[in-house]
């Protein structure tokens, strides 16, 4: 069974509840869609592998720690995906960056994908998939097949909402990925959307509406 991780932190719920206000514009709702995945970020890679180094002090030399770029990718899902990037890559720019890109048909609400560009050696990494929404759990389960049809092995997905019908799919789907959100809303409505909710991301990150 996949891990859920739902943040609590008064920074966190602070920034949801303006990512909310249909008043929010593009340039702030982007802003702010970044620094909370630069606050998630932590949580989400405290399983991140490490090696041993030697640094030097001003003192002496002594044993240190070091993340390897090798070692970790970061997979947005396009586009809303997009949006998380720069709050990511702000704190562990040394990750490999890959792309996925599916669209949720408006009448099966299933994704298709049209777009898949990854880097080597997937076995390797940590791979963390990230994306604004976790609605249906369809686009996000159809991102990890990719994943893990390209040899990824430990992979984490990362979003700024989640709802119970997604979290359920995608643990059924995948139980060996676990899920990080900086919210946990009520439910979907008729149309997939998440409610609550803040409306489309994507549409609210590049101002398409």
């Amino acid at each position: 069974m996949a891990k859920l991780t739902v943040y609590d932190h008064p920074l966190i719920k602070h920034k949801i509840t303006r990512l909310r206000d249909k008043n929010v514009d593009s340039k702030l709702f982007r802003e702010l869609v970044n620094e909370v995945a630069s606050l998630m970020i932590y949580e989400v890679t405290r399983e991140l592998p490490v090696i041993d180094v030697e640094v030097e002090t001003p003192l002496m030399t002594c044993k240190g720690y070091q993340v390897s770029g090798d070692s970790i990718a970061v997979v947005p899902v396009l586009r809303a995906g997009l949006g998380m990037m720069d709050g990511i890559m702000n704190v562990i720019p040394m990750a490999r960056v890959g792309h996925i890109g599916l669209y949720r048909d408006p009448k099966s609400l299933k994704p298709v994908e049209y777009y898949c560009k990854l880097p080597g050696s997937l076995e390797e990494k940590f791979v963390i998939l990230a994306d604004p929404m976790l609605a249906t759990g369809f686009s996000a389960a159809a991102a990890i097949d990719l994943l893990k049809k390209n040899g990824a092995k430990k992979i984490v997905f990362a979003c700024i909402l989640a709802a119970p019908e997604g979290v359920k799919a995608l643990s059924e789907l995948h139980p060996d990925v676990d899920v990080y959100t900086a919210a946990y809303d009520e439910k979907l409505n008729e149309n997939g959307y998440i409610v609550p909710g803040l409306g489309d991301a994507g549409d609210r990150i590049f101002g398409t509406k």
